[in-house]
């Protein structure tokens, strides 16, 4: 996966989280009709990183997994399996259908495998798996919700009140100001404008500004041009907000150094548990581990250093990584 894709799956994954009732009135209004909502969701995604890990599927991270109650039946409970999905992917649609039967085999109820594709090819929509022989076969078919498709829409997006009408326009301009950057302060600021425009309240707002900062993110001369305008806004406005979204900055300062931490613990790990094996440890491999950005790599990286047999057998998986 792309680092653009990335940036892009991430923060959906958060705002998800936040609003996530607001998030399945917006896209799958029948379901949410369903659902008793005067009973706690469950969020299971590390649950579901259990059930779908595997190695050869080649995915980063899968999803969401909402566990909710239906309103009809007897405490009929349903698992919601949600897909983000931000560039076209060949092998999407089998993926949803292995995901989908894991998590029956798993929890063995009622199971639904829904999907936001917000990438920028139009005709790429896969909404079922099927393979057969013969007169055997086997399908999984699944919902989509295509973003692009609300770029018709944007007059009813500017109207809506549900937080999803401002992540959707975020995420369509900043597919549509990738290779502008010009545009896209433009447009963040436009965005920014609908925050306070929408009478959210200040913690909707901070939170819709966390998605809005790091889906438009911009280079440091646009971006302090979009901290004055925004600042000037907030002060016309008579808006009391000003104070909190700078602490927003710098709390986002202390998240990228308490995940710069992280890194450099699991970097001293895999080197300890090297030196524990080998006694030395060549300063060009620890050179190469210390330029790793990926903590779910060096903690694999750690297990495989206290398995190989030998330095010259970790170097050589290493490089092939």
């Amino acid at each position: 996966m792309t680092k653009a894709s990335t940036d892009l799956d991430n923060p959906w994954k958060d705002v998800i989280d936040l609003y996530f009732e607001d998030f399945m009135q917006f896209f799958f209004p029948k379901i949410h009709k369903l659902i008793d909502w005067n009973q706690q969701c469950e969020f299971l995604d590390k649950e579901l990183q259990k059930v779908v890990r595997d190695a050869a599927m080649k995915k980063r991270l899968a999803d969401k997994l909402v566990k909710v109650w239906l309103k009809e039946g007897d405490s009929v409970v349903l698992y919601i399996h949600i897909e983000i999905q931000a560039q076209k992917d060949d092998d999407f649609a089998k993926r949803m259908f292995i995901y989908n039967y894991r998590l029956f085999d798993r929890y063995g109820t009622n199971v639904i495998s829904l999907a936001i594709l917000g990438d920028d090819q139009s005709d790429w929509r896969p909404k079922r798996y099927r393979y057969g022989l013969g007169e055997c076969e086997t399908s999984c078919a699944f919902s989509i919700v295509k973003l692009l498709d609300y770029n018709k829409k944007w007059k009813s997006l500017e109207k809506s009140k549900n937080p999803f009408s401002i992540v959707v326009r975020t995420h369509l301009k900043a597919l549509e100001t990738r290779r502008s950057k010009q545009k896209r302060l433009y447009w963040k600021k436009q965005l920014f404008k609908a925050l306070y425009e929408a009478n959210y309240s200040e913690q909707d707002i901070l939170e819709l500004f966390r998605f809005l900062d790091w889906v438009m993110a911009l280079p440091e001369n646009l971006e302090k041009q979009f901290n004055d305008f925004s600042t000037q806004y907030e002060e016309d406005k008579g808006m009391p907000y000003v104070t909190s979204i700078e602490r927003f900055g710098i709390e986002k300062g202390l998240d990228k150094g308490r995940e710069e931490g992280i890194l450099q613990q699991a970097r001293k790990s895999v080197v300890d548990a090297l030196r524990t094996r080998f006694k030395r440890v060549p300063q060009s491999l620890v050179k190469m581990l210390q330029s790793i950005e990926d903590a779910k790599l060096l903690s694999n990286l750690h297990q495989k250093a206290i398995l190989a047999d030998s330095l010259k057998t970790f170097k050589q998986g290493l490089e092939k990584m």
